[in-house]
């Protein structure tokens, strides 16, 4: 990615992880309050310490300070509307990445919930991606396998997100979860690329992986990586959601046919995976297990039948 806009985030962290990547010319970060950004500086520092990759050209000791990074003290929200919104010529050049580091979608304020639910912002969120662009958000806590479905629970939000994010367009949403973010509980990403075809690189493996990042992700002053916790190892637990969402995916009121194991052999679920959405943790996890990573990305949902019939 070469342009990459952070919504919120004004502690520093994601910032500080997305200009450890060579690639990036230009880092957007859309924080309402520039107050969080000096006061985690004066109490979190770390969070904004890039000093590890100081060294390398443009960049500085204070991630804020790195050549890159272009902040905004604005209204998120309304940055994308004015400037992504569908009646309006687009003001801003693309992003290739856009990271949502806001509010929780649990979080019970009415801006908390403008935030997953508005359908004017979803889509310009949509709109201000490039063709192979993708929006990562995090969206909390992850669940547990007695949790309830989450579009009658306290995560009514995210559920409501995931069905926006394919009505606008998105062709593939996907869930992982992280427990090294310094939370109480393991929390939870969402990661929905607008092309199917991008999504082929989310399943490649290790030693691809490795590469990739020997290749893009500056060095510290020692020689080793600026990565503390992420390898190729890492990324293949991220590449399946976990059991648990799976299990509150089955929960919801109508609760698809796939969701019963029993379903699985035979033409029945084949019928019901042709007509599925792009979020399907069930179908993601016991299908892909059948395929190579290559070509399970490769296949689009409907593309699935034929994988299936054969």
């Amino acid at each position: 990615p070469k342009r990459v806009a952070i919504i919120g985030g004004g502690e520093g962290a994601t910032l500080r992880e997305v200009l450890k990547h060579n690639t990036v010319e230009e880092a957007v970060m859309i924080e309402i309050d520039e107050g969080v950004v000096e006061l985690s500086q004066e109490h979190l520092p770390q969070w904004q310490d890039c000093s590890s990759i100081a060294h390398h050209e443009k960049a500085a000791e204070w991630c804020f300070d790195d050549e890159r990074v272009n902040a905004k003290f604005e209204d998120a929200m309304a940055y994308f509307i004015d400037n992504f919104s569908n009646d309006k010529e687009q003001e801003e050049a693309a992003y290739d990445i856009i990271i949502m580091d806001a509010l929780d979608p649990n979080d019970d304020i009415e801006f908390a919930v403008e935030l997953y639910t508005s359908d004017t912002y979803i889509q310009s969120l949509y709109n201000a991606l490039t063709v192979d662009g993708i929006l990562v958000v995090q969206v909390g806590e992850v669940p547990y396998q007695n949790s309830p479905a989450d579009e009658t629970g306290r995560f009514a939000n995210r559920s409501t997100m995931k069905e926006k994010l394919e009505e606008v367009g998105f062709e593939s949403l996907h869930i992982y979860e992280e427990a090294h973010s310094g939370f109480m509980a393991p929390w939870s990403t969402l990661v929905a690329f607008r092309d199917t075809q991008t999504r082929e690189n989310w399943y490649r493996n290790d030693a691809e992986i490795e590469l990739q990042l020997q290749k893009r992700i500056l060095r510290s002053k020692s020689g080793s990586s600026s990565l503390r916790y992420f390898d190729g190892a890492t990324m293949s637990s991220y590449q399946l959601p976990s059991s648990a969402f799976e299990t509150v995916h089955c929960r919801q009121e109508e609760a698809p046919r796939y969701c019963d194991k029993t379903e699985w052999i035979g033409k029945a679920v084949v019928d019901e995976t042709n007509n599925t959405t792009a979020y399907n943790p069930v179908v993601e996890r016991h299908v892909r297990d059948s395929l190579h990573s290559r070509e399970y990305a490769l296949h689009n949902i409907h593309g699935w039948k034929e994988v299936l019939l054969n």
